[in-house]
């Protein structure tokens, strides 16, 4: 529907540099910069690496998701981005780029946590989510149990990675396997040519005296590497189809077992589950088997949304701007740490920008279409100057 907000979300938080636009639940466009081929070589994300990528593409990504989304910069009701949590330097890209654009454009800015928008993107697929939502959230940074009662405000973790996360363990025994960078998509394709009951390996806090949500998959990735050492030290062969297989079902095993647990313990009939672990086949093929025998109905993004993407952020963004939560200042600080409580950055109002000729189409001050004026930009650091050149030379494509 027309009436339906507009916005445009920027995601930074690691090595993808994605901006997304929806209206309310439809996505628009859903652009991605990776620079994934750039990092293989080291065999892992370099934050500095990552954050050169992101200045690089942001500027042709956002011009990408314009075009493809068939609208203008200036038809958008707010700029979305992820606050945090993520790498500091990498953040900051995208913090920096919504500010300047939200400036410019006379829009309201809106920071968001990466984790909530990650449970949010599912709306883009299968409409509105359920409330209260159960999310377990897979990726390289986390592994999360989180119970939703209101996306936009209310996320309270049940449980979370105690050592390394899901994701993390994919890549580290990749590593040992010689199966490269990233290891996820790797293992997966190699496990489904092997045996997943062949080697028996540890599955993590899950003793009756564990805590119920929490993971650990330190000691399973330690597990893997002393077997495939073990073998390679009395000269066999590693069978890495059944090492990957082996280690993929131990993963998905925990994480499932947990994730039903806690919606049996909540009484939640409904489980989303996000991440670019989420991607994984034999998580989602587990997942769906144990919540139709437990009556619960499962509910998974495409593999394309569960990577990082600036869909999810707009997603959120989206949100936000239809239930009148309020908008972020122009201070708004990229925070590497942003627990998952902070679902946003709350915002507060201002006295409107004046004459600098870039107010909206409809005639408001900067953000008062949805009440939250924003100060000038030149009360933090960036001058109007600057921030009209950027206007007037690449902003609106």
């Amino acid at each position: 529907m027309a009436d339906e907000p507009l916005v445009l979300g920027i995601e930074t938080s690691c090595d993808e540099t994605g901006v997304g636009i929806v209206r309310g639940h439809t996505l628009l466009a859903d652009a991605v910069a990776s620079s994934v081929d750039e990092h293989a070589r080291y065999g892992g994300v370099v934050p500095e690496v990552a954050s050169r990528a992101h200045l690089e593409a942001m500027v042709p990504t956002i011009q990408r998701a314009l075009k493809q989304a068939g609208v203008s910069a200036r038809d958008l009701d707010g700029i979305a981005v992820t606050a945090g949590p993520g790498l500091a330097g990498a953040l900051l890209v995208g913090v920096s780029a919504a500010k300047a654009y939200a400036y410019a454009l006379g829009k309201p800015l809106y920071g968001v946590n990466h984790l909530a928008s990650h449970i949010c993107v599912d709306q883009l697929e299968h409409g509105a989510l359920p409330e209260p939502t159960m999310a377990l959230l897979v990726s390289g940074g986390h592994s999360s149990l989180l119970l939703a009662p209101d996306i936009t405000g209310d996320v309270r973790p049940l449980g979370a990675t105690i050592d390394d996360a899901a994701g993390e363990a994919f890549d580290k025994v990749a590593r040992v396997l010689g199966l490269g960078f990233p290891g996820g998509p790797a293992i997966d394709r190699r496990a489904r040519e092997g045996d997943p009951a062949a080697i028996a390996f540890p599955r993590g806090l899950t003793g009756g005296r564990d805590p119920r949500y929490d993971f650990s998959f330190s000691g399973l990735k330690t597990a893997v590497a002393r077997w495939v050492e073990a073998r390679r030290r009395d000269g066999e062969d590693v069978p890495i189809a059944d090492v990957a297989a082996s280690f993929q079902e131990a993963v998905a095993d925990v994480l499932t077992r947990k994730a039903i647990r806690a919606c049996k313990d909540n009484g939640v009939d409904h489980l989303m589950i996000g991440g670019g672990v989420a991607a994984n086949s034999r998580l989602r093929s587990l997942a769906l088997e144990r919540c139709e025998d437990a009556g619960i109905r499962l509910r998974v993004p495409r593999p394309g949304l569960c990577t990082d993407n600036g869909a999810m952020v707009a997603a959120l963004g989206a949100e936000m701007v239809a239930r009148g939560r309020p908008a972020s200042t122009l201070d708004l600080p990229a925070d590497s740490s942003l627990p998952v409580t902070e679902v946003s950055v709350p915002g507060h109002t201002h006295e409107p920008a004046r004459g600098h000729g870039h107010e909206p189409a409809n005639g408001h001050a900067h953000g008062s279409a949805h009440g939250h004026a924003h100060e000038p930009a030149h009360s933090h650091g960036l001058s109007h100057d600057h921030v009209h050149e950027l206007s007037k030379d690449n902003l609106y494509g």
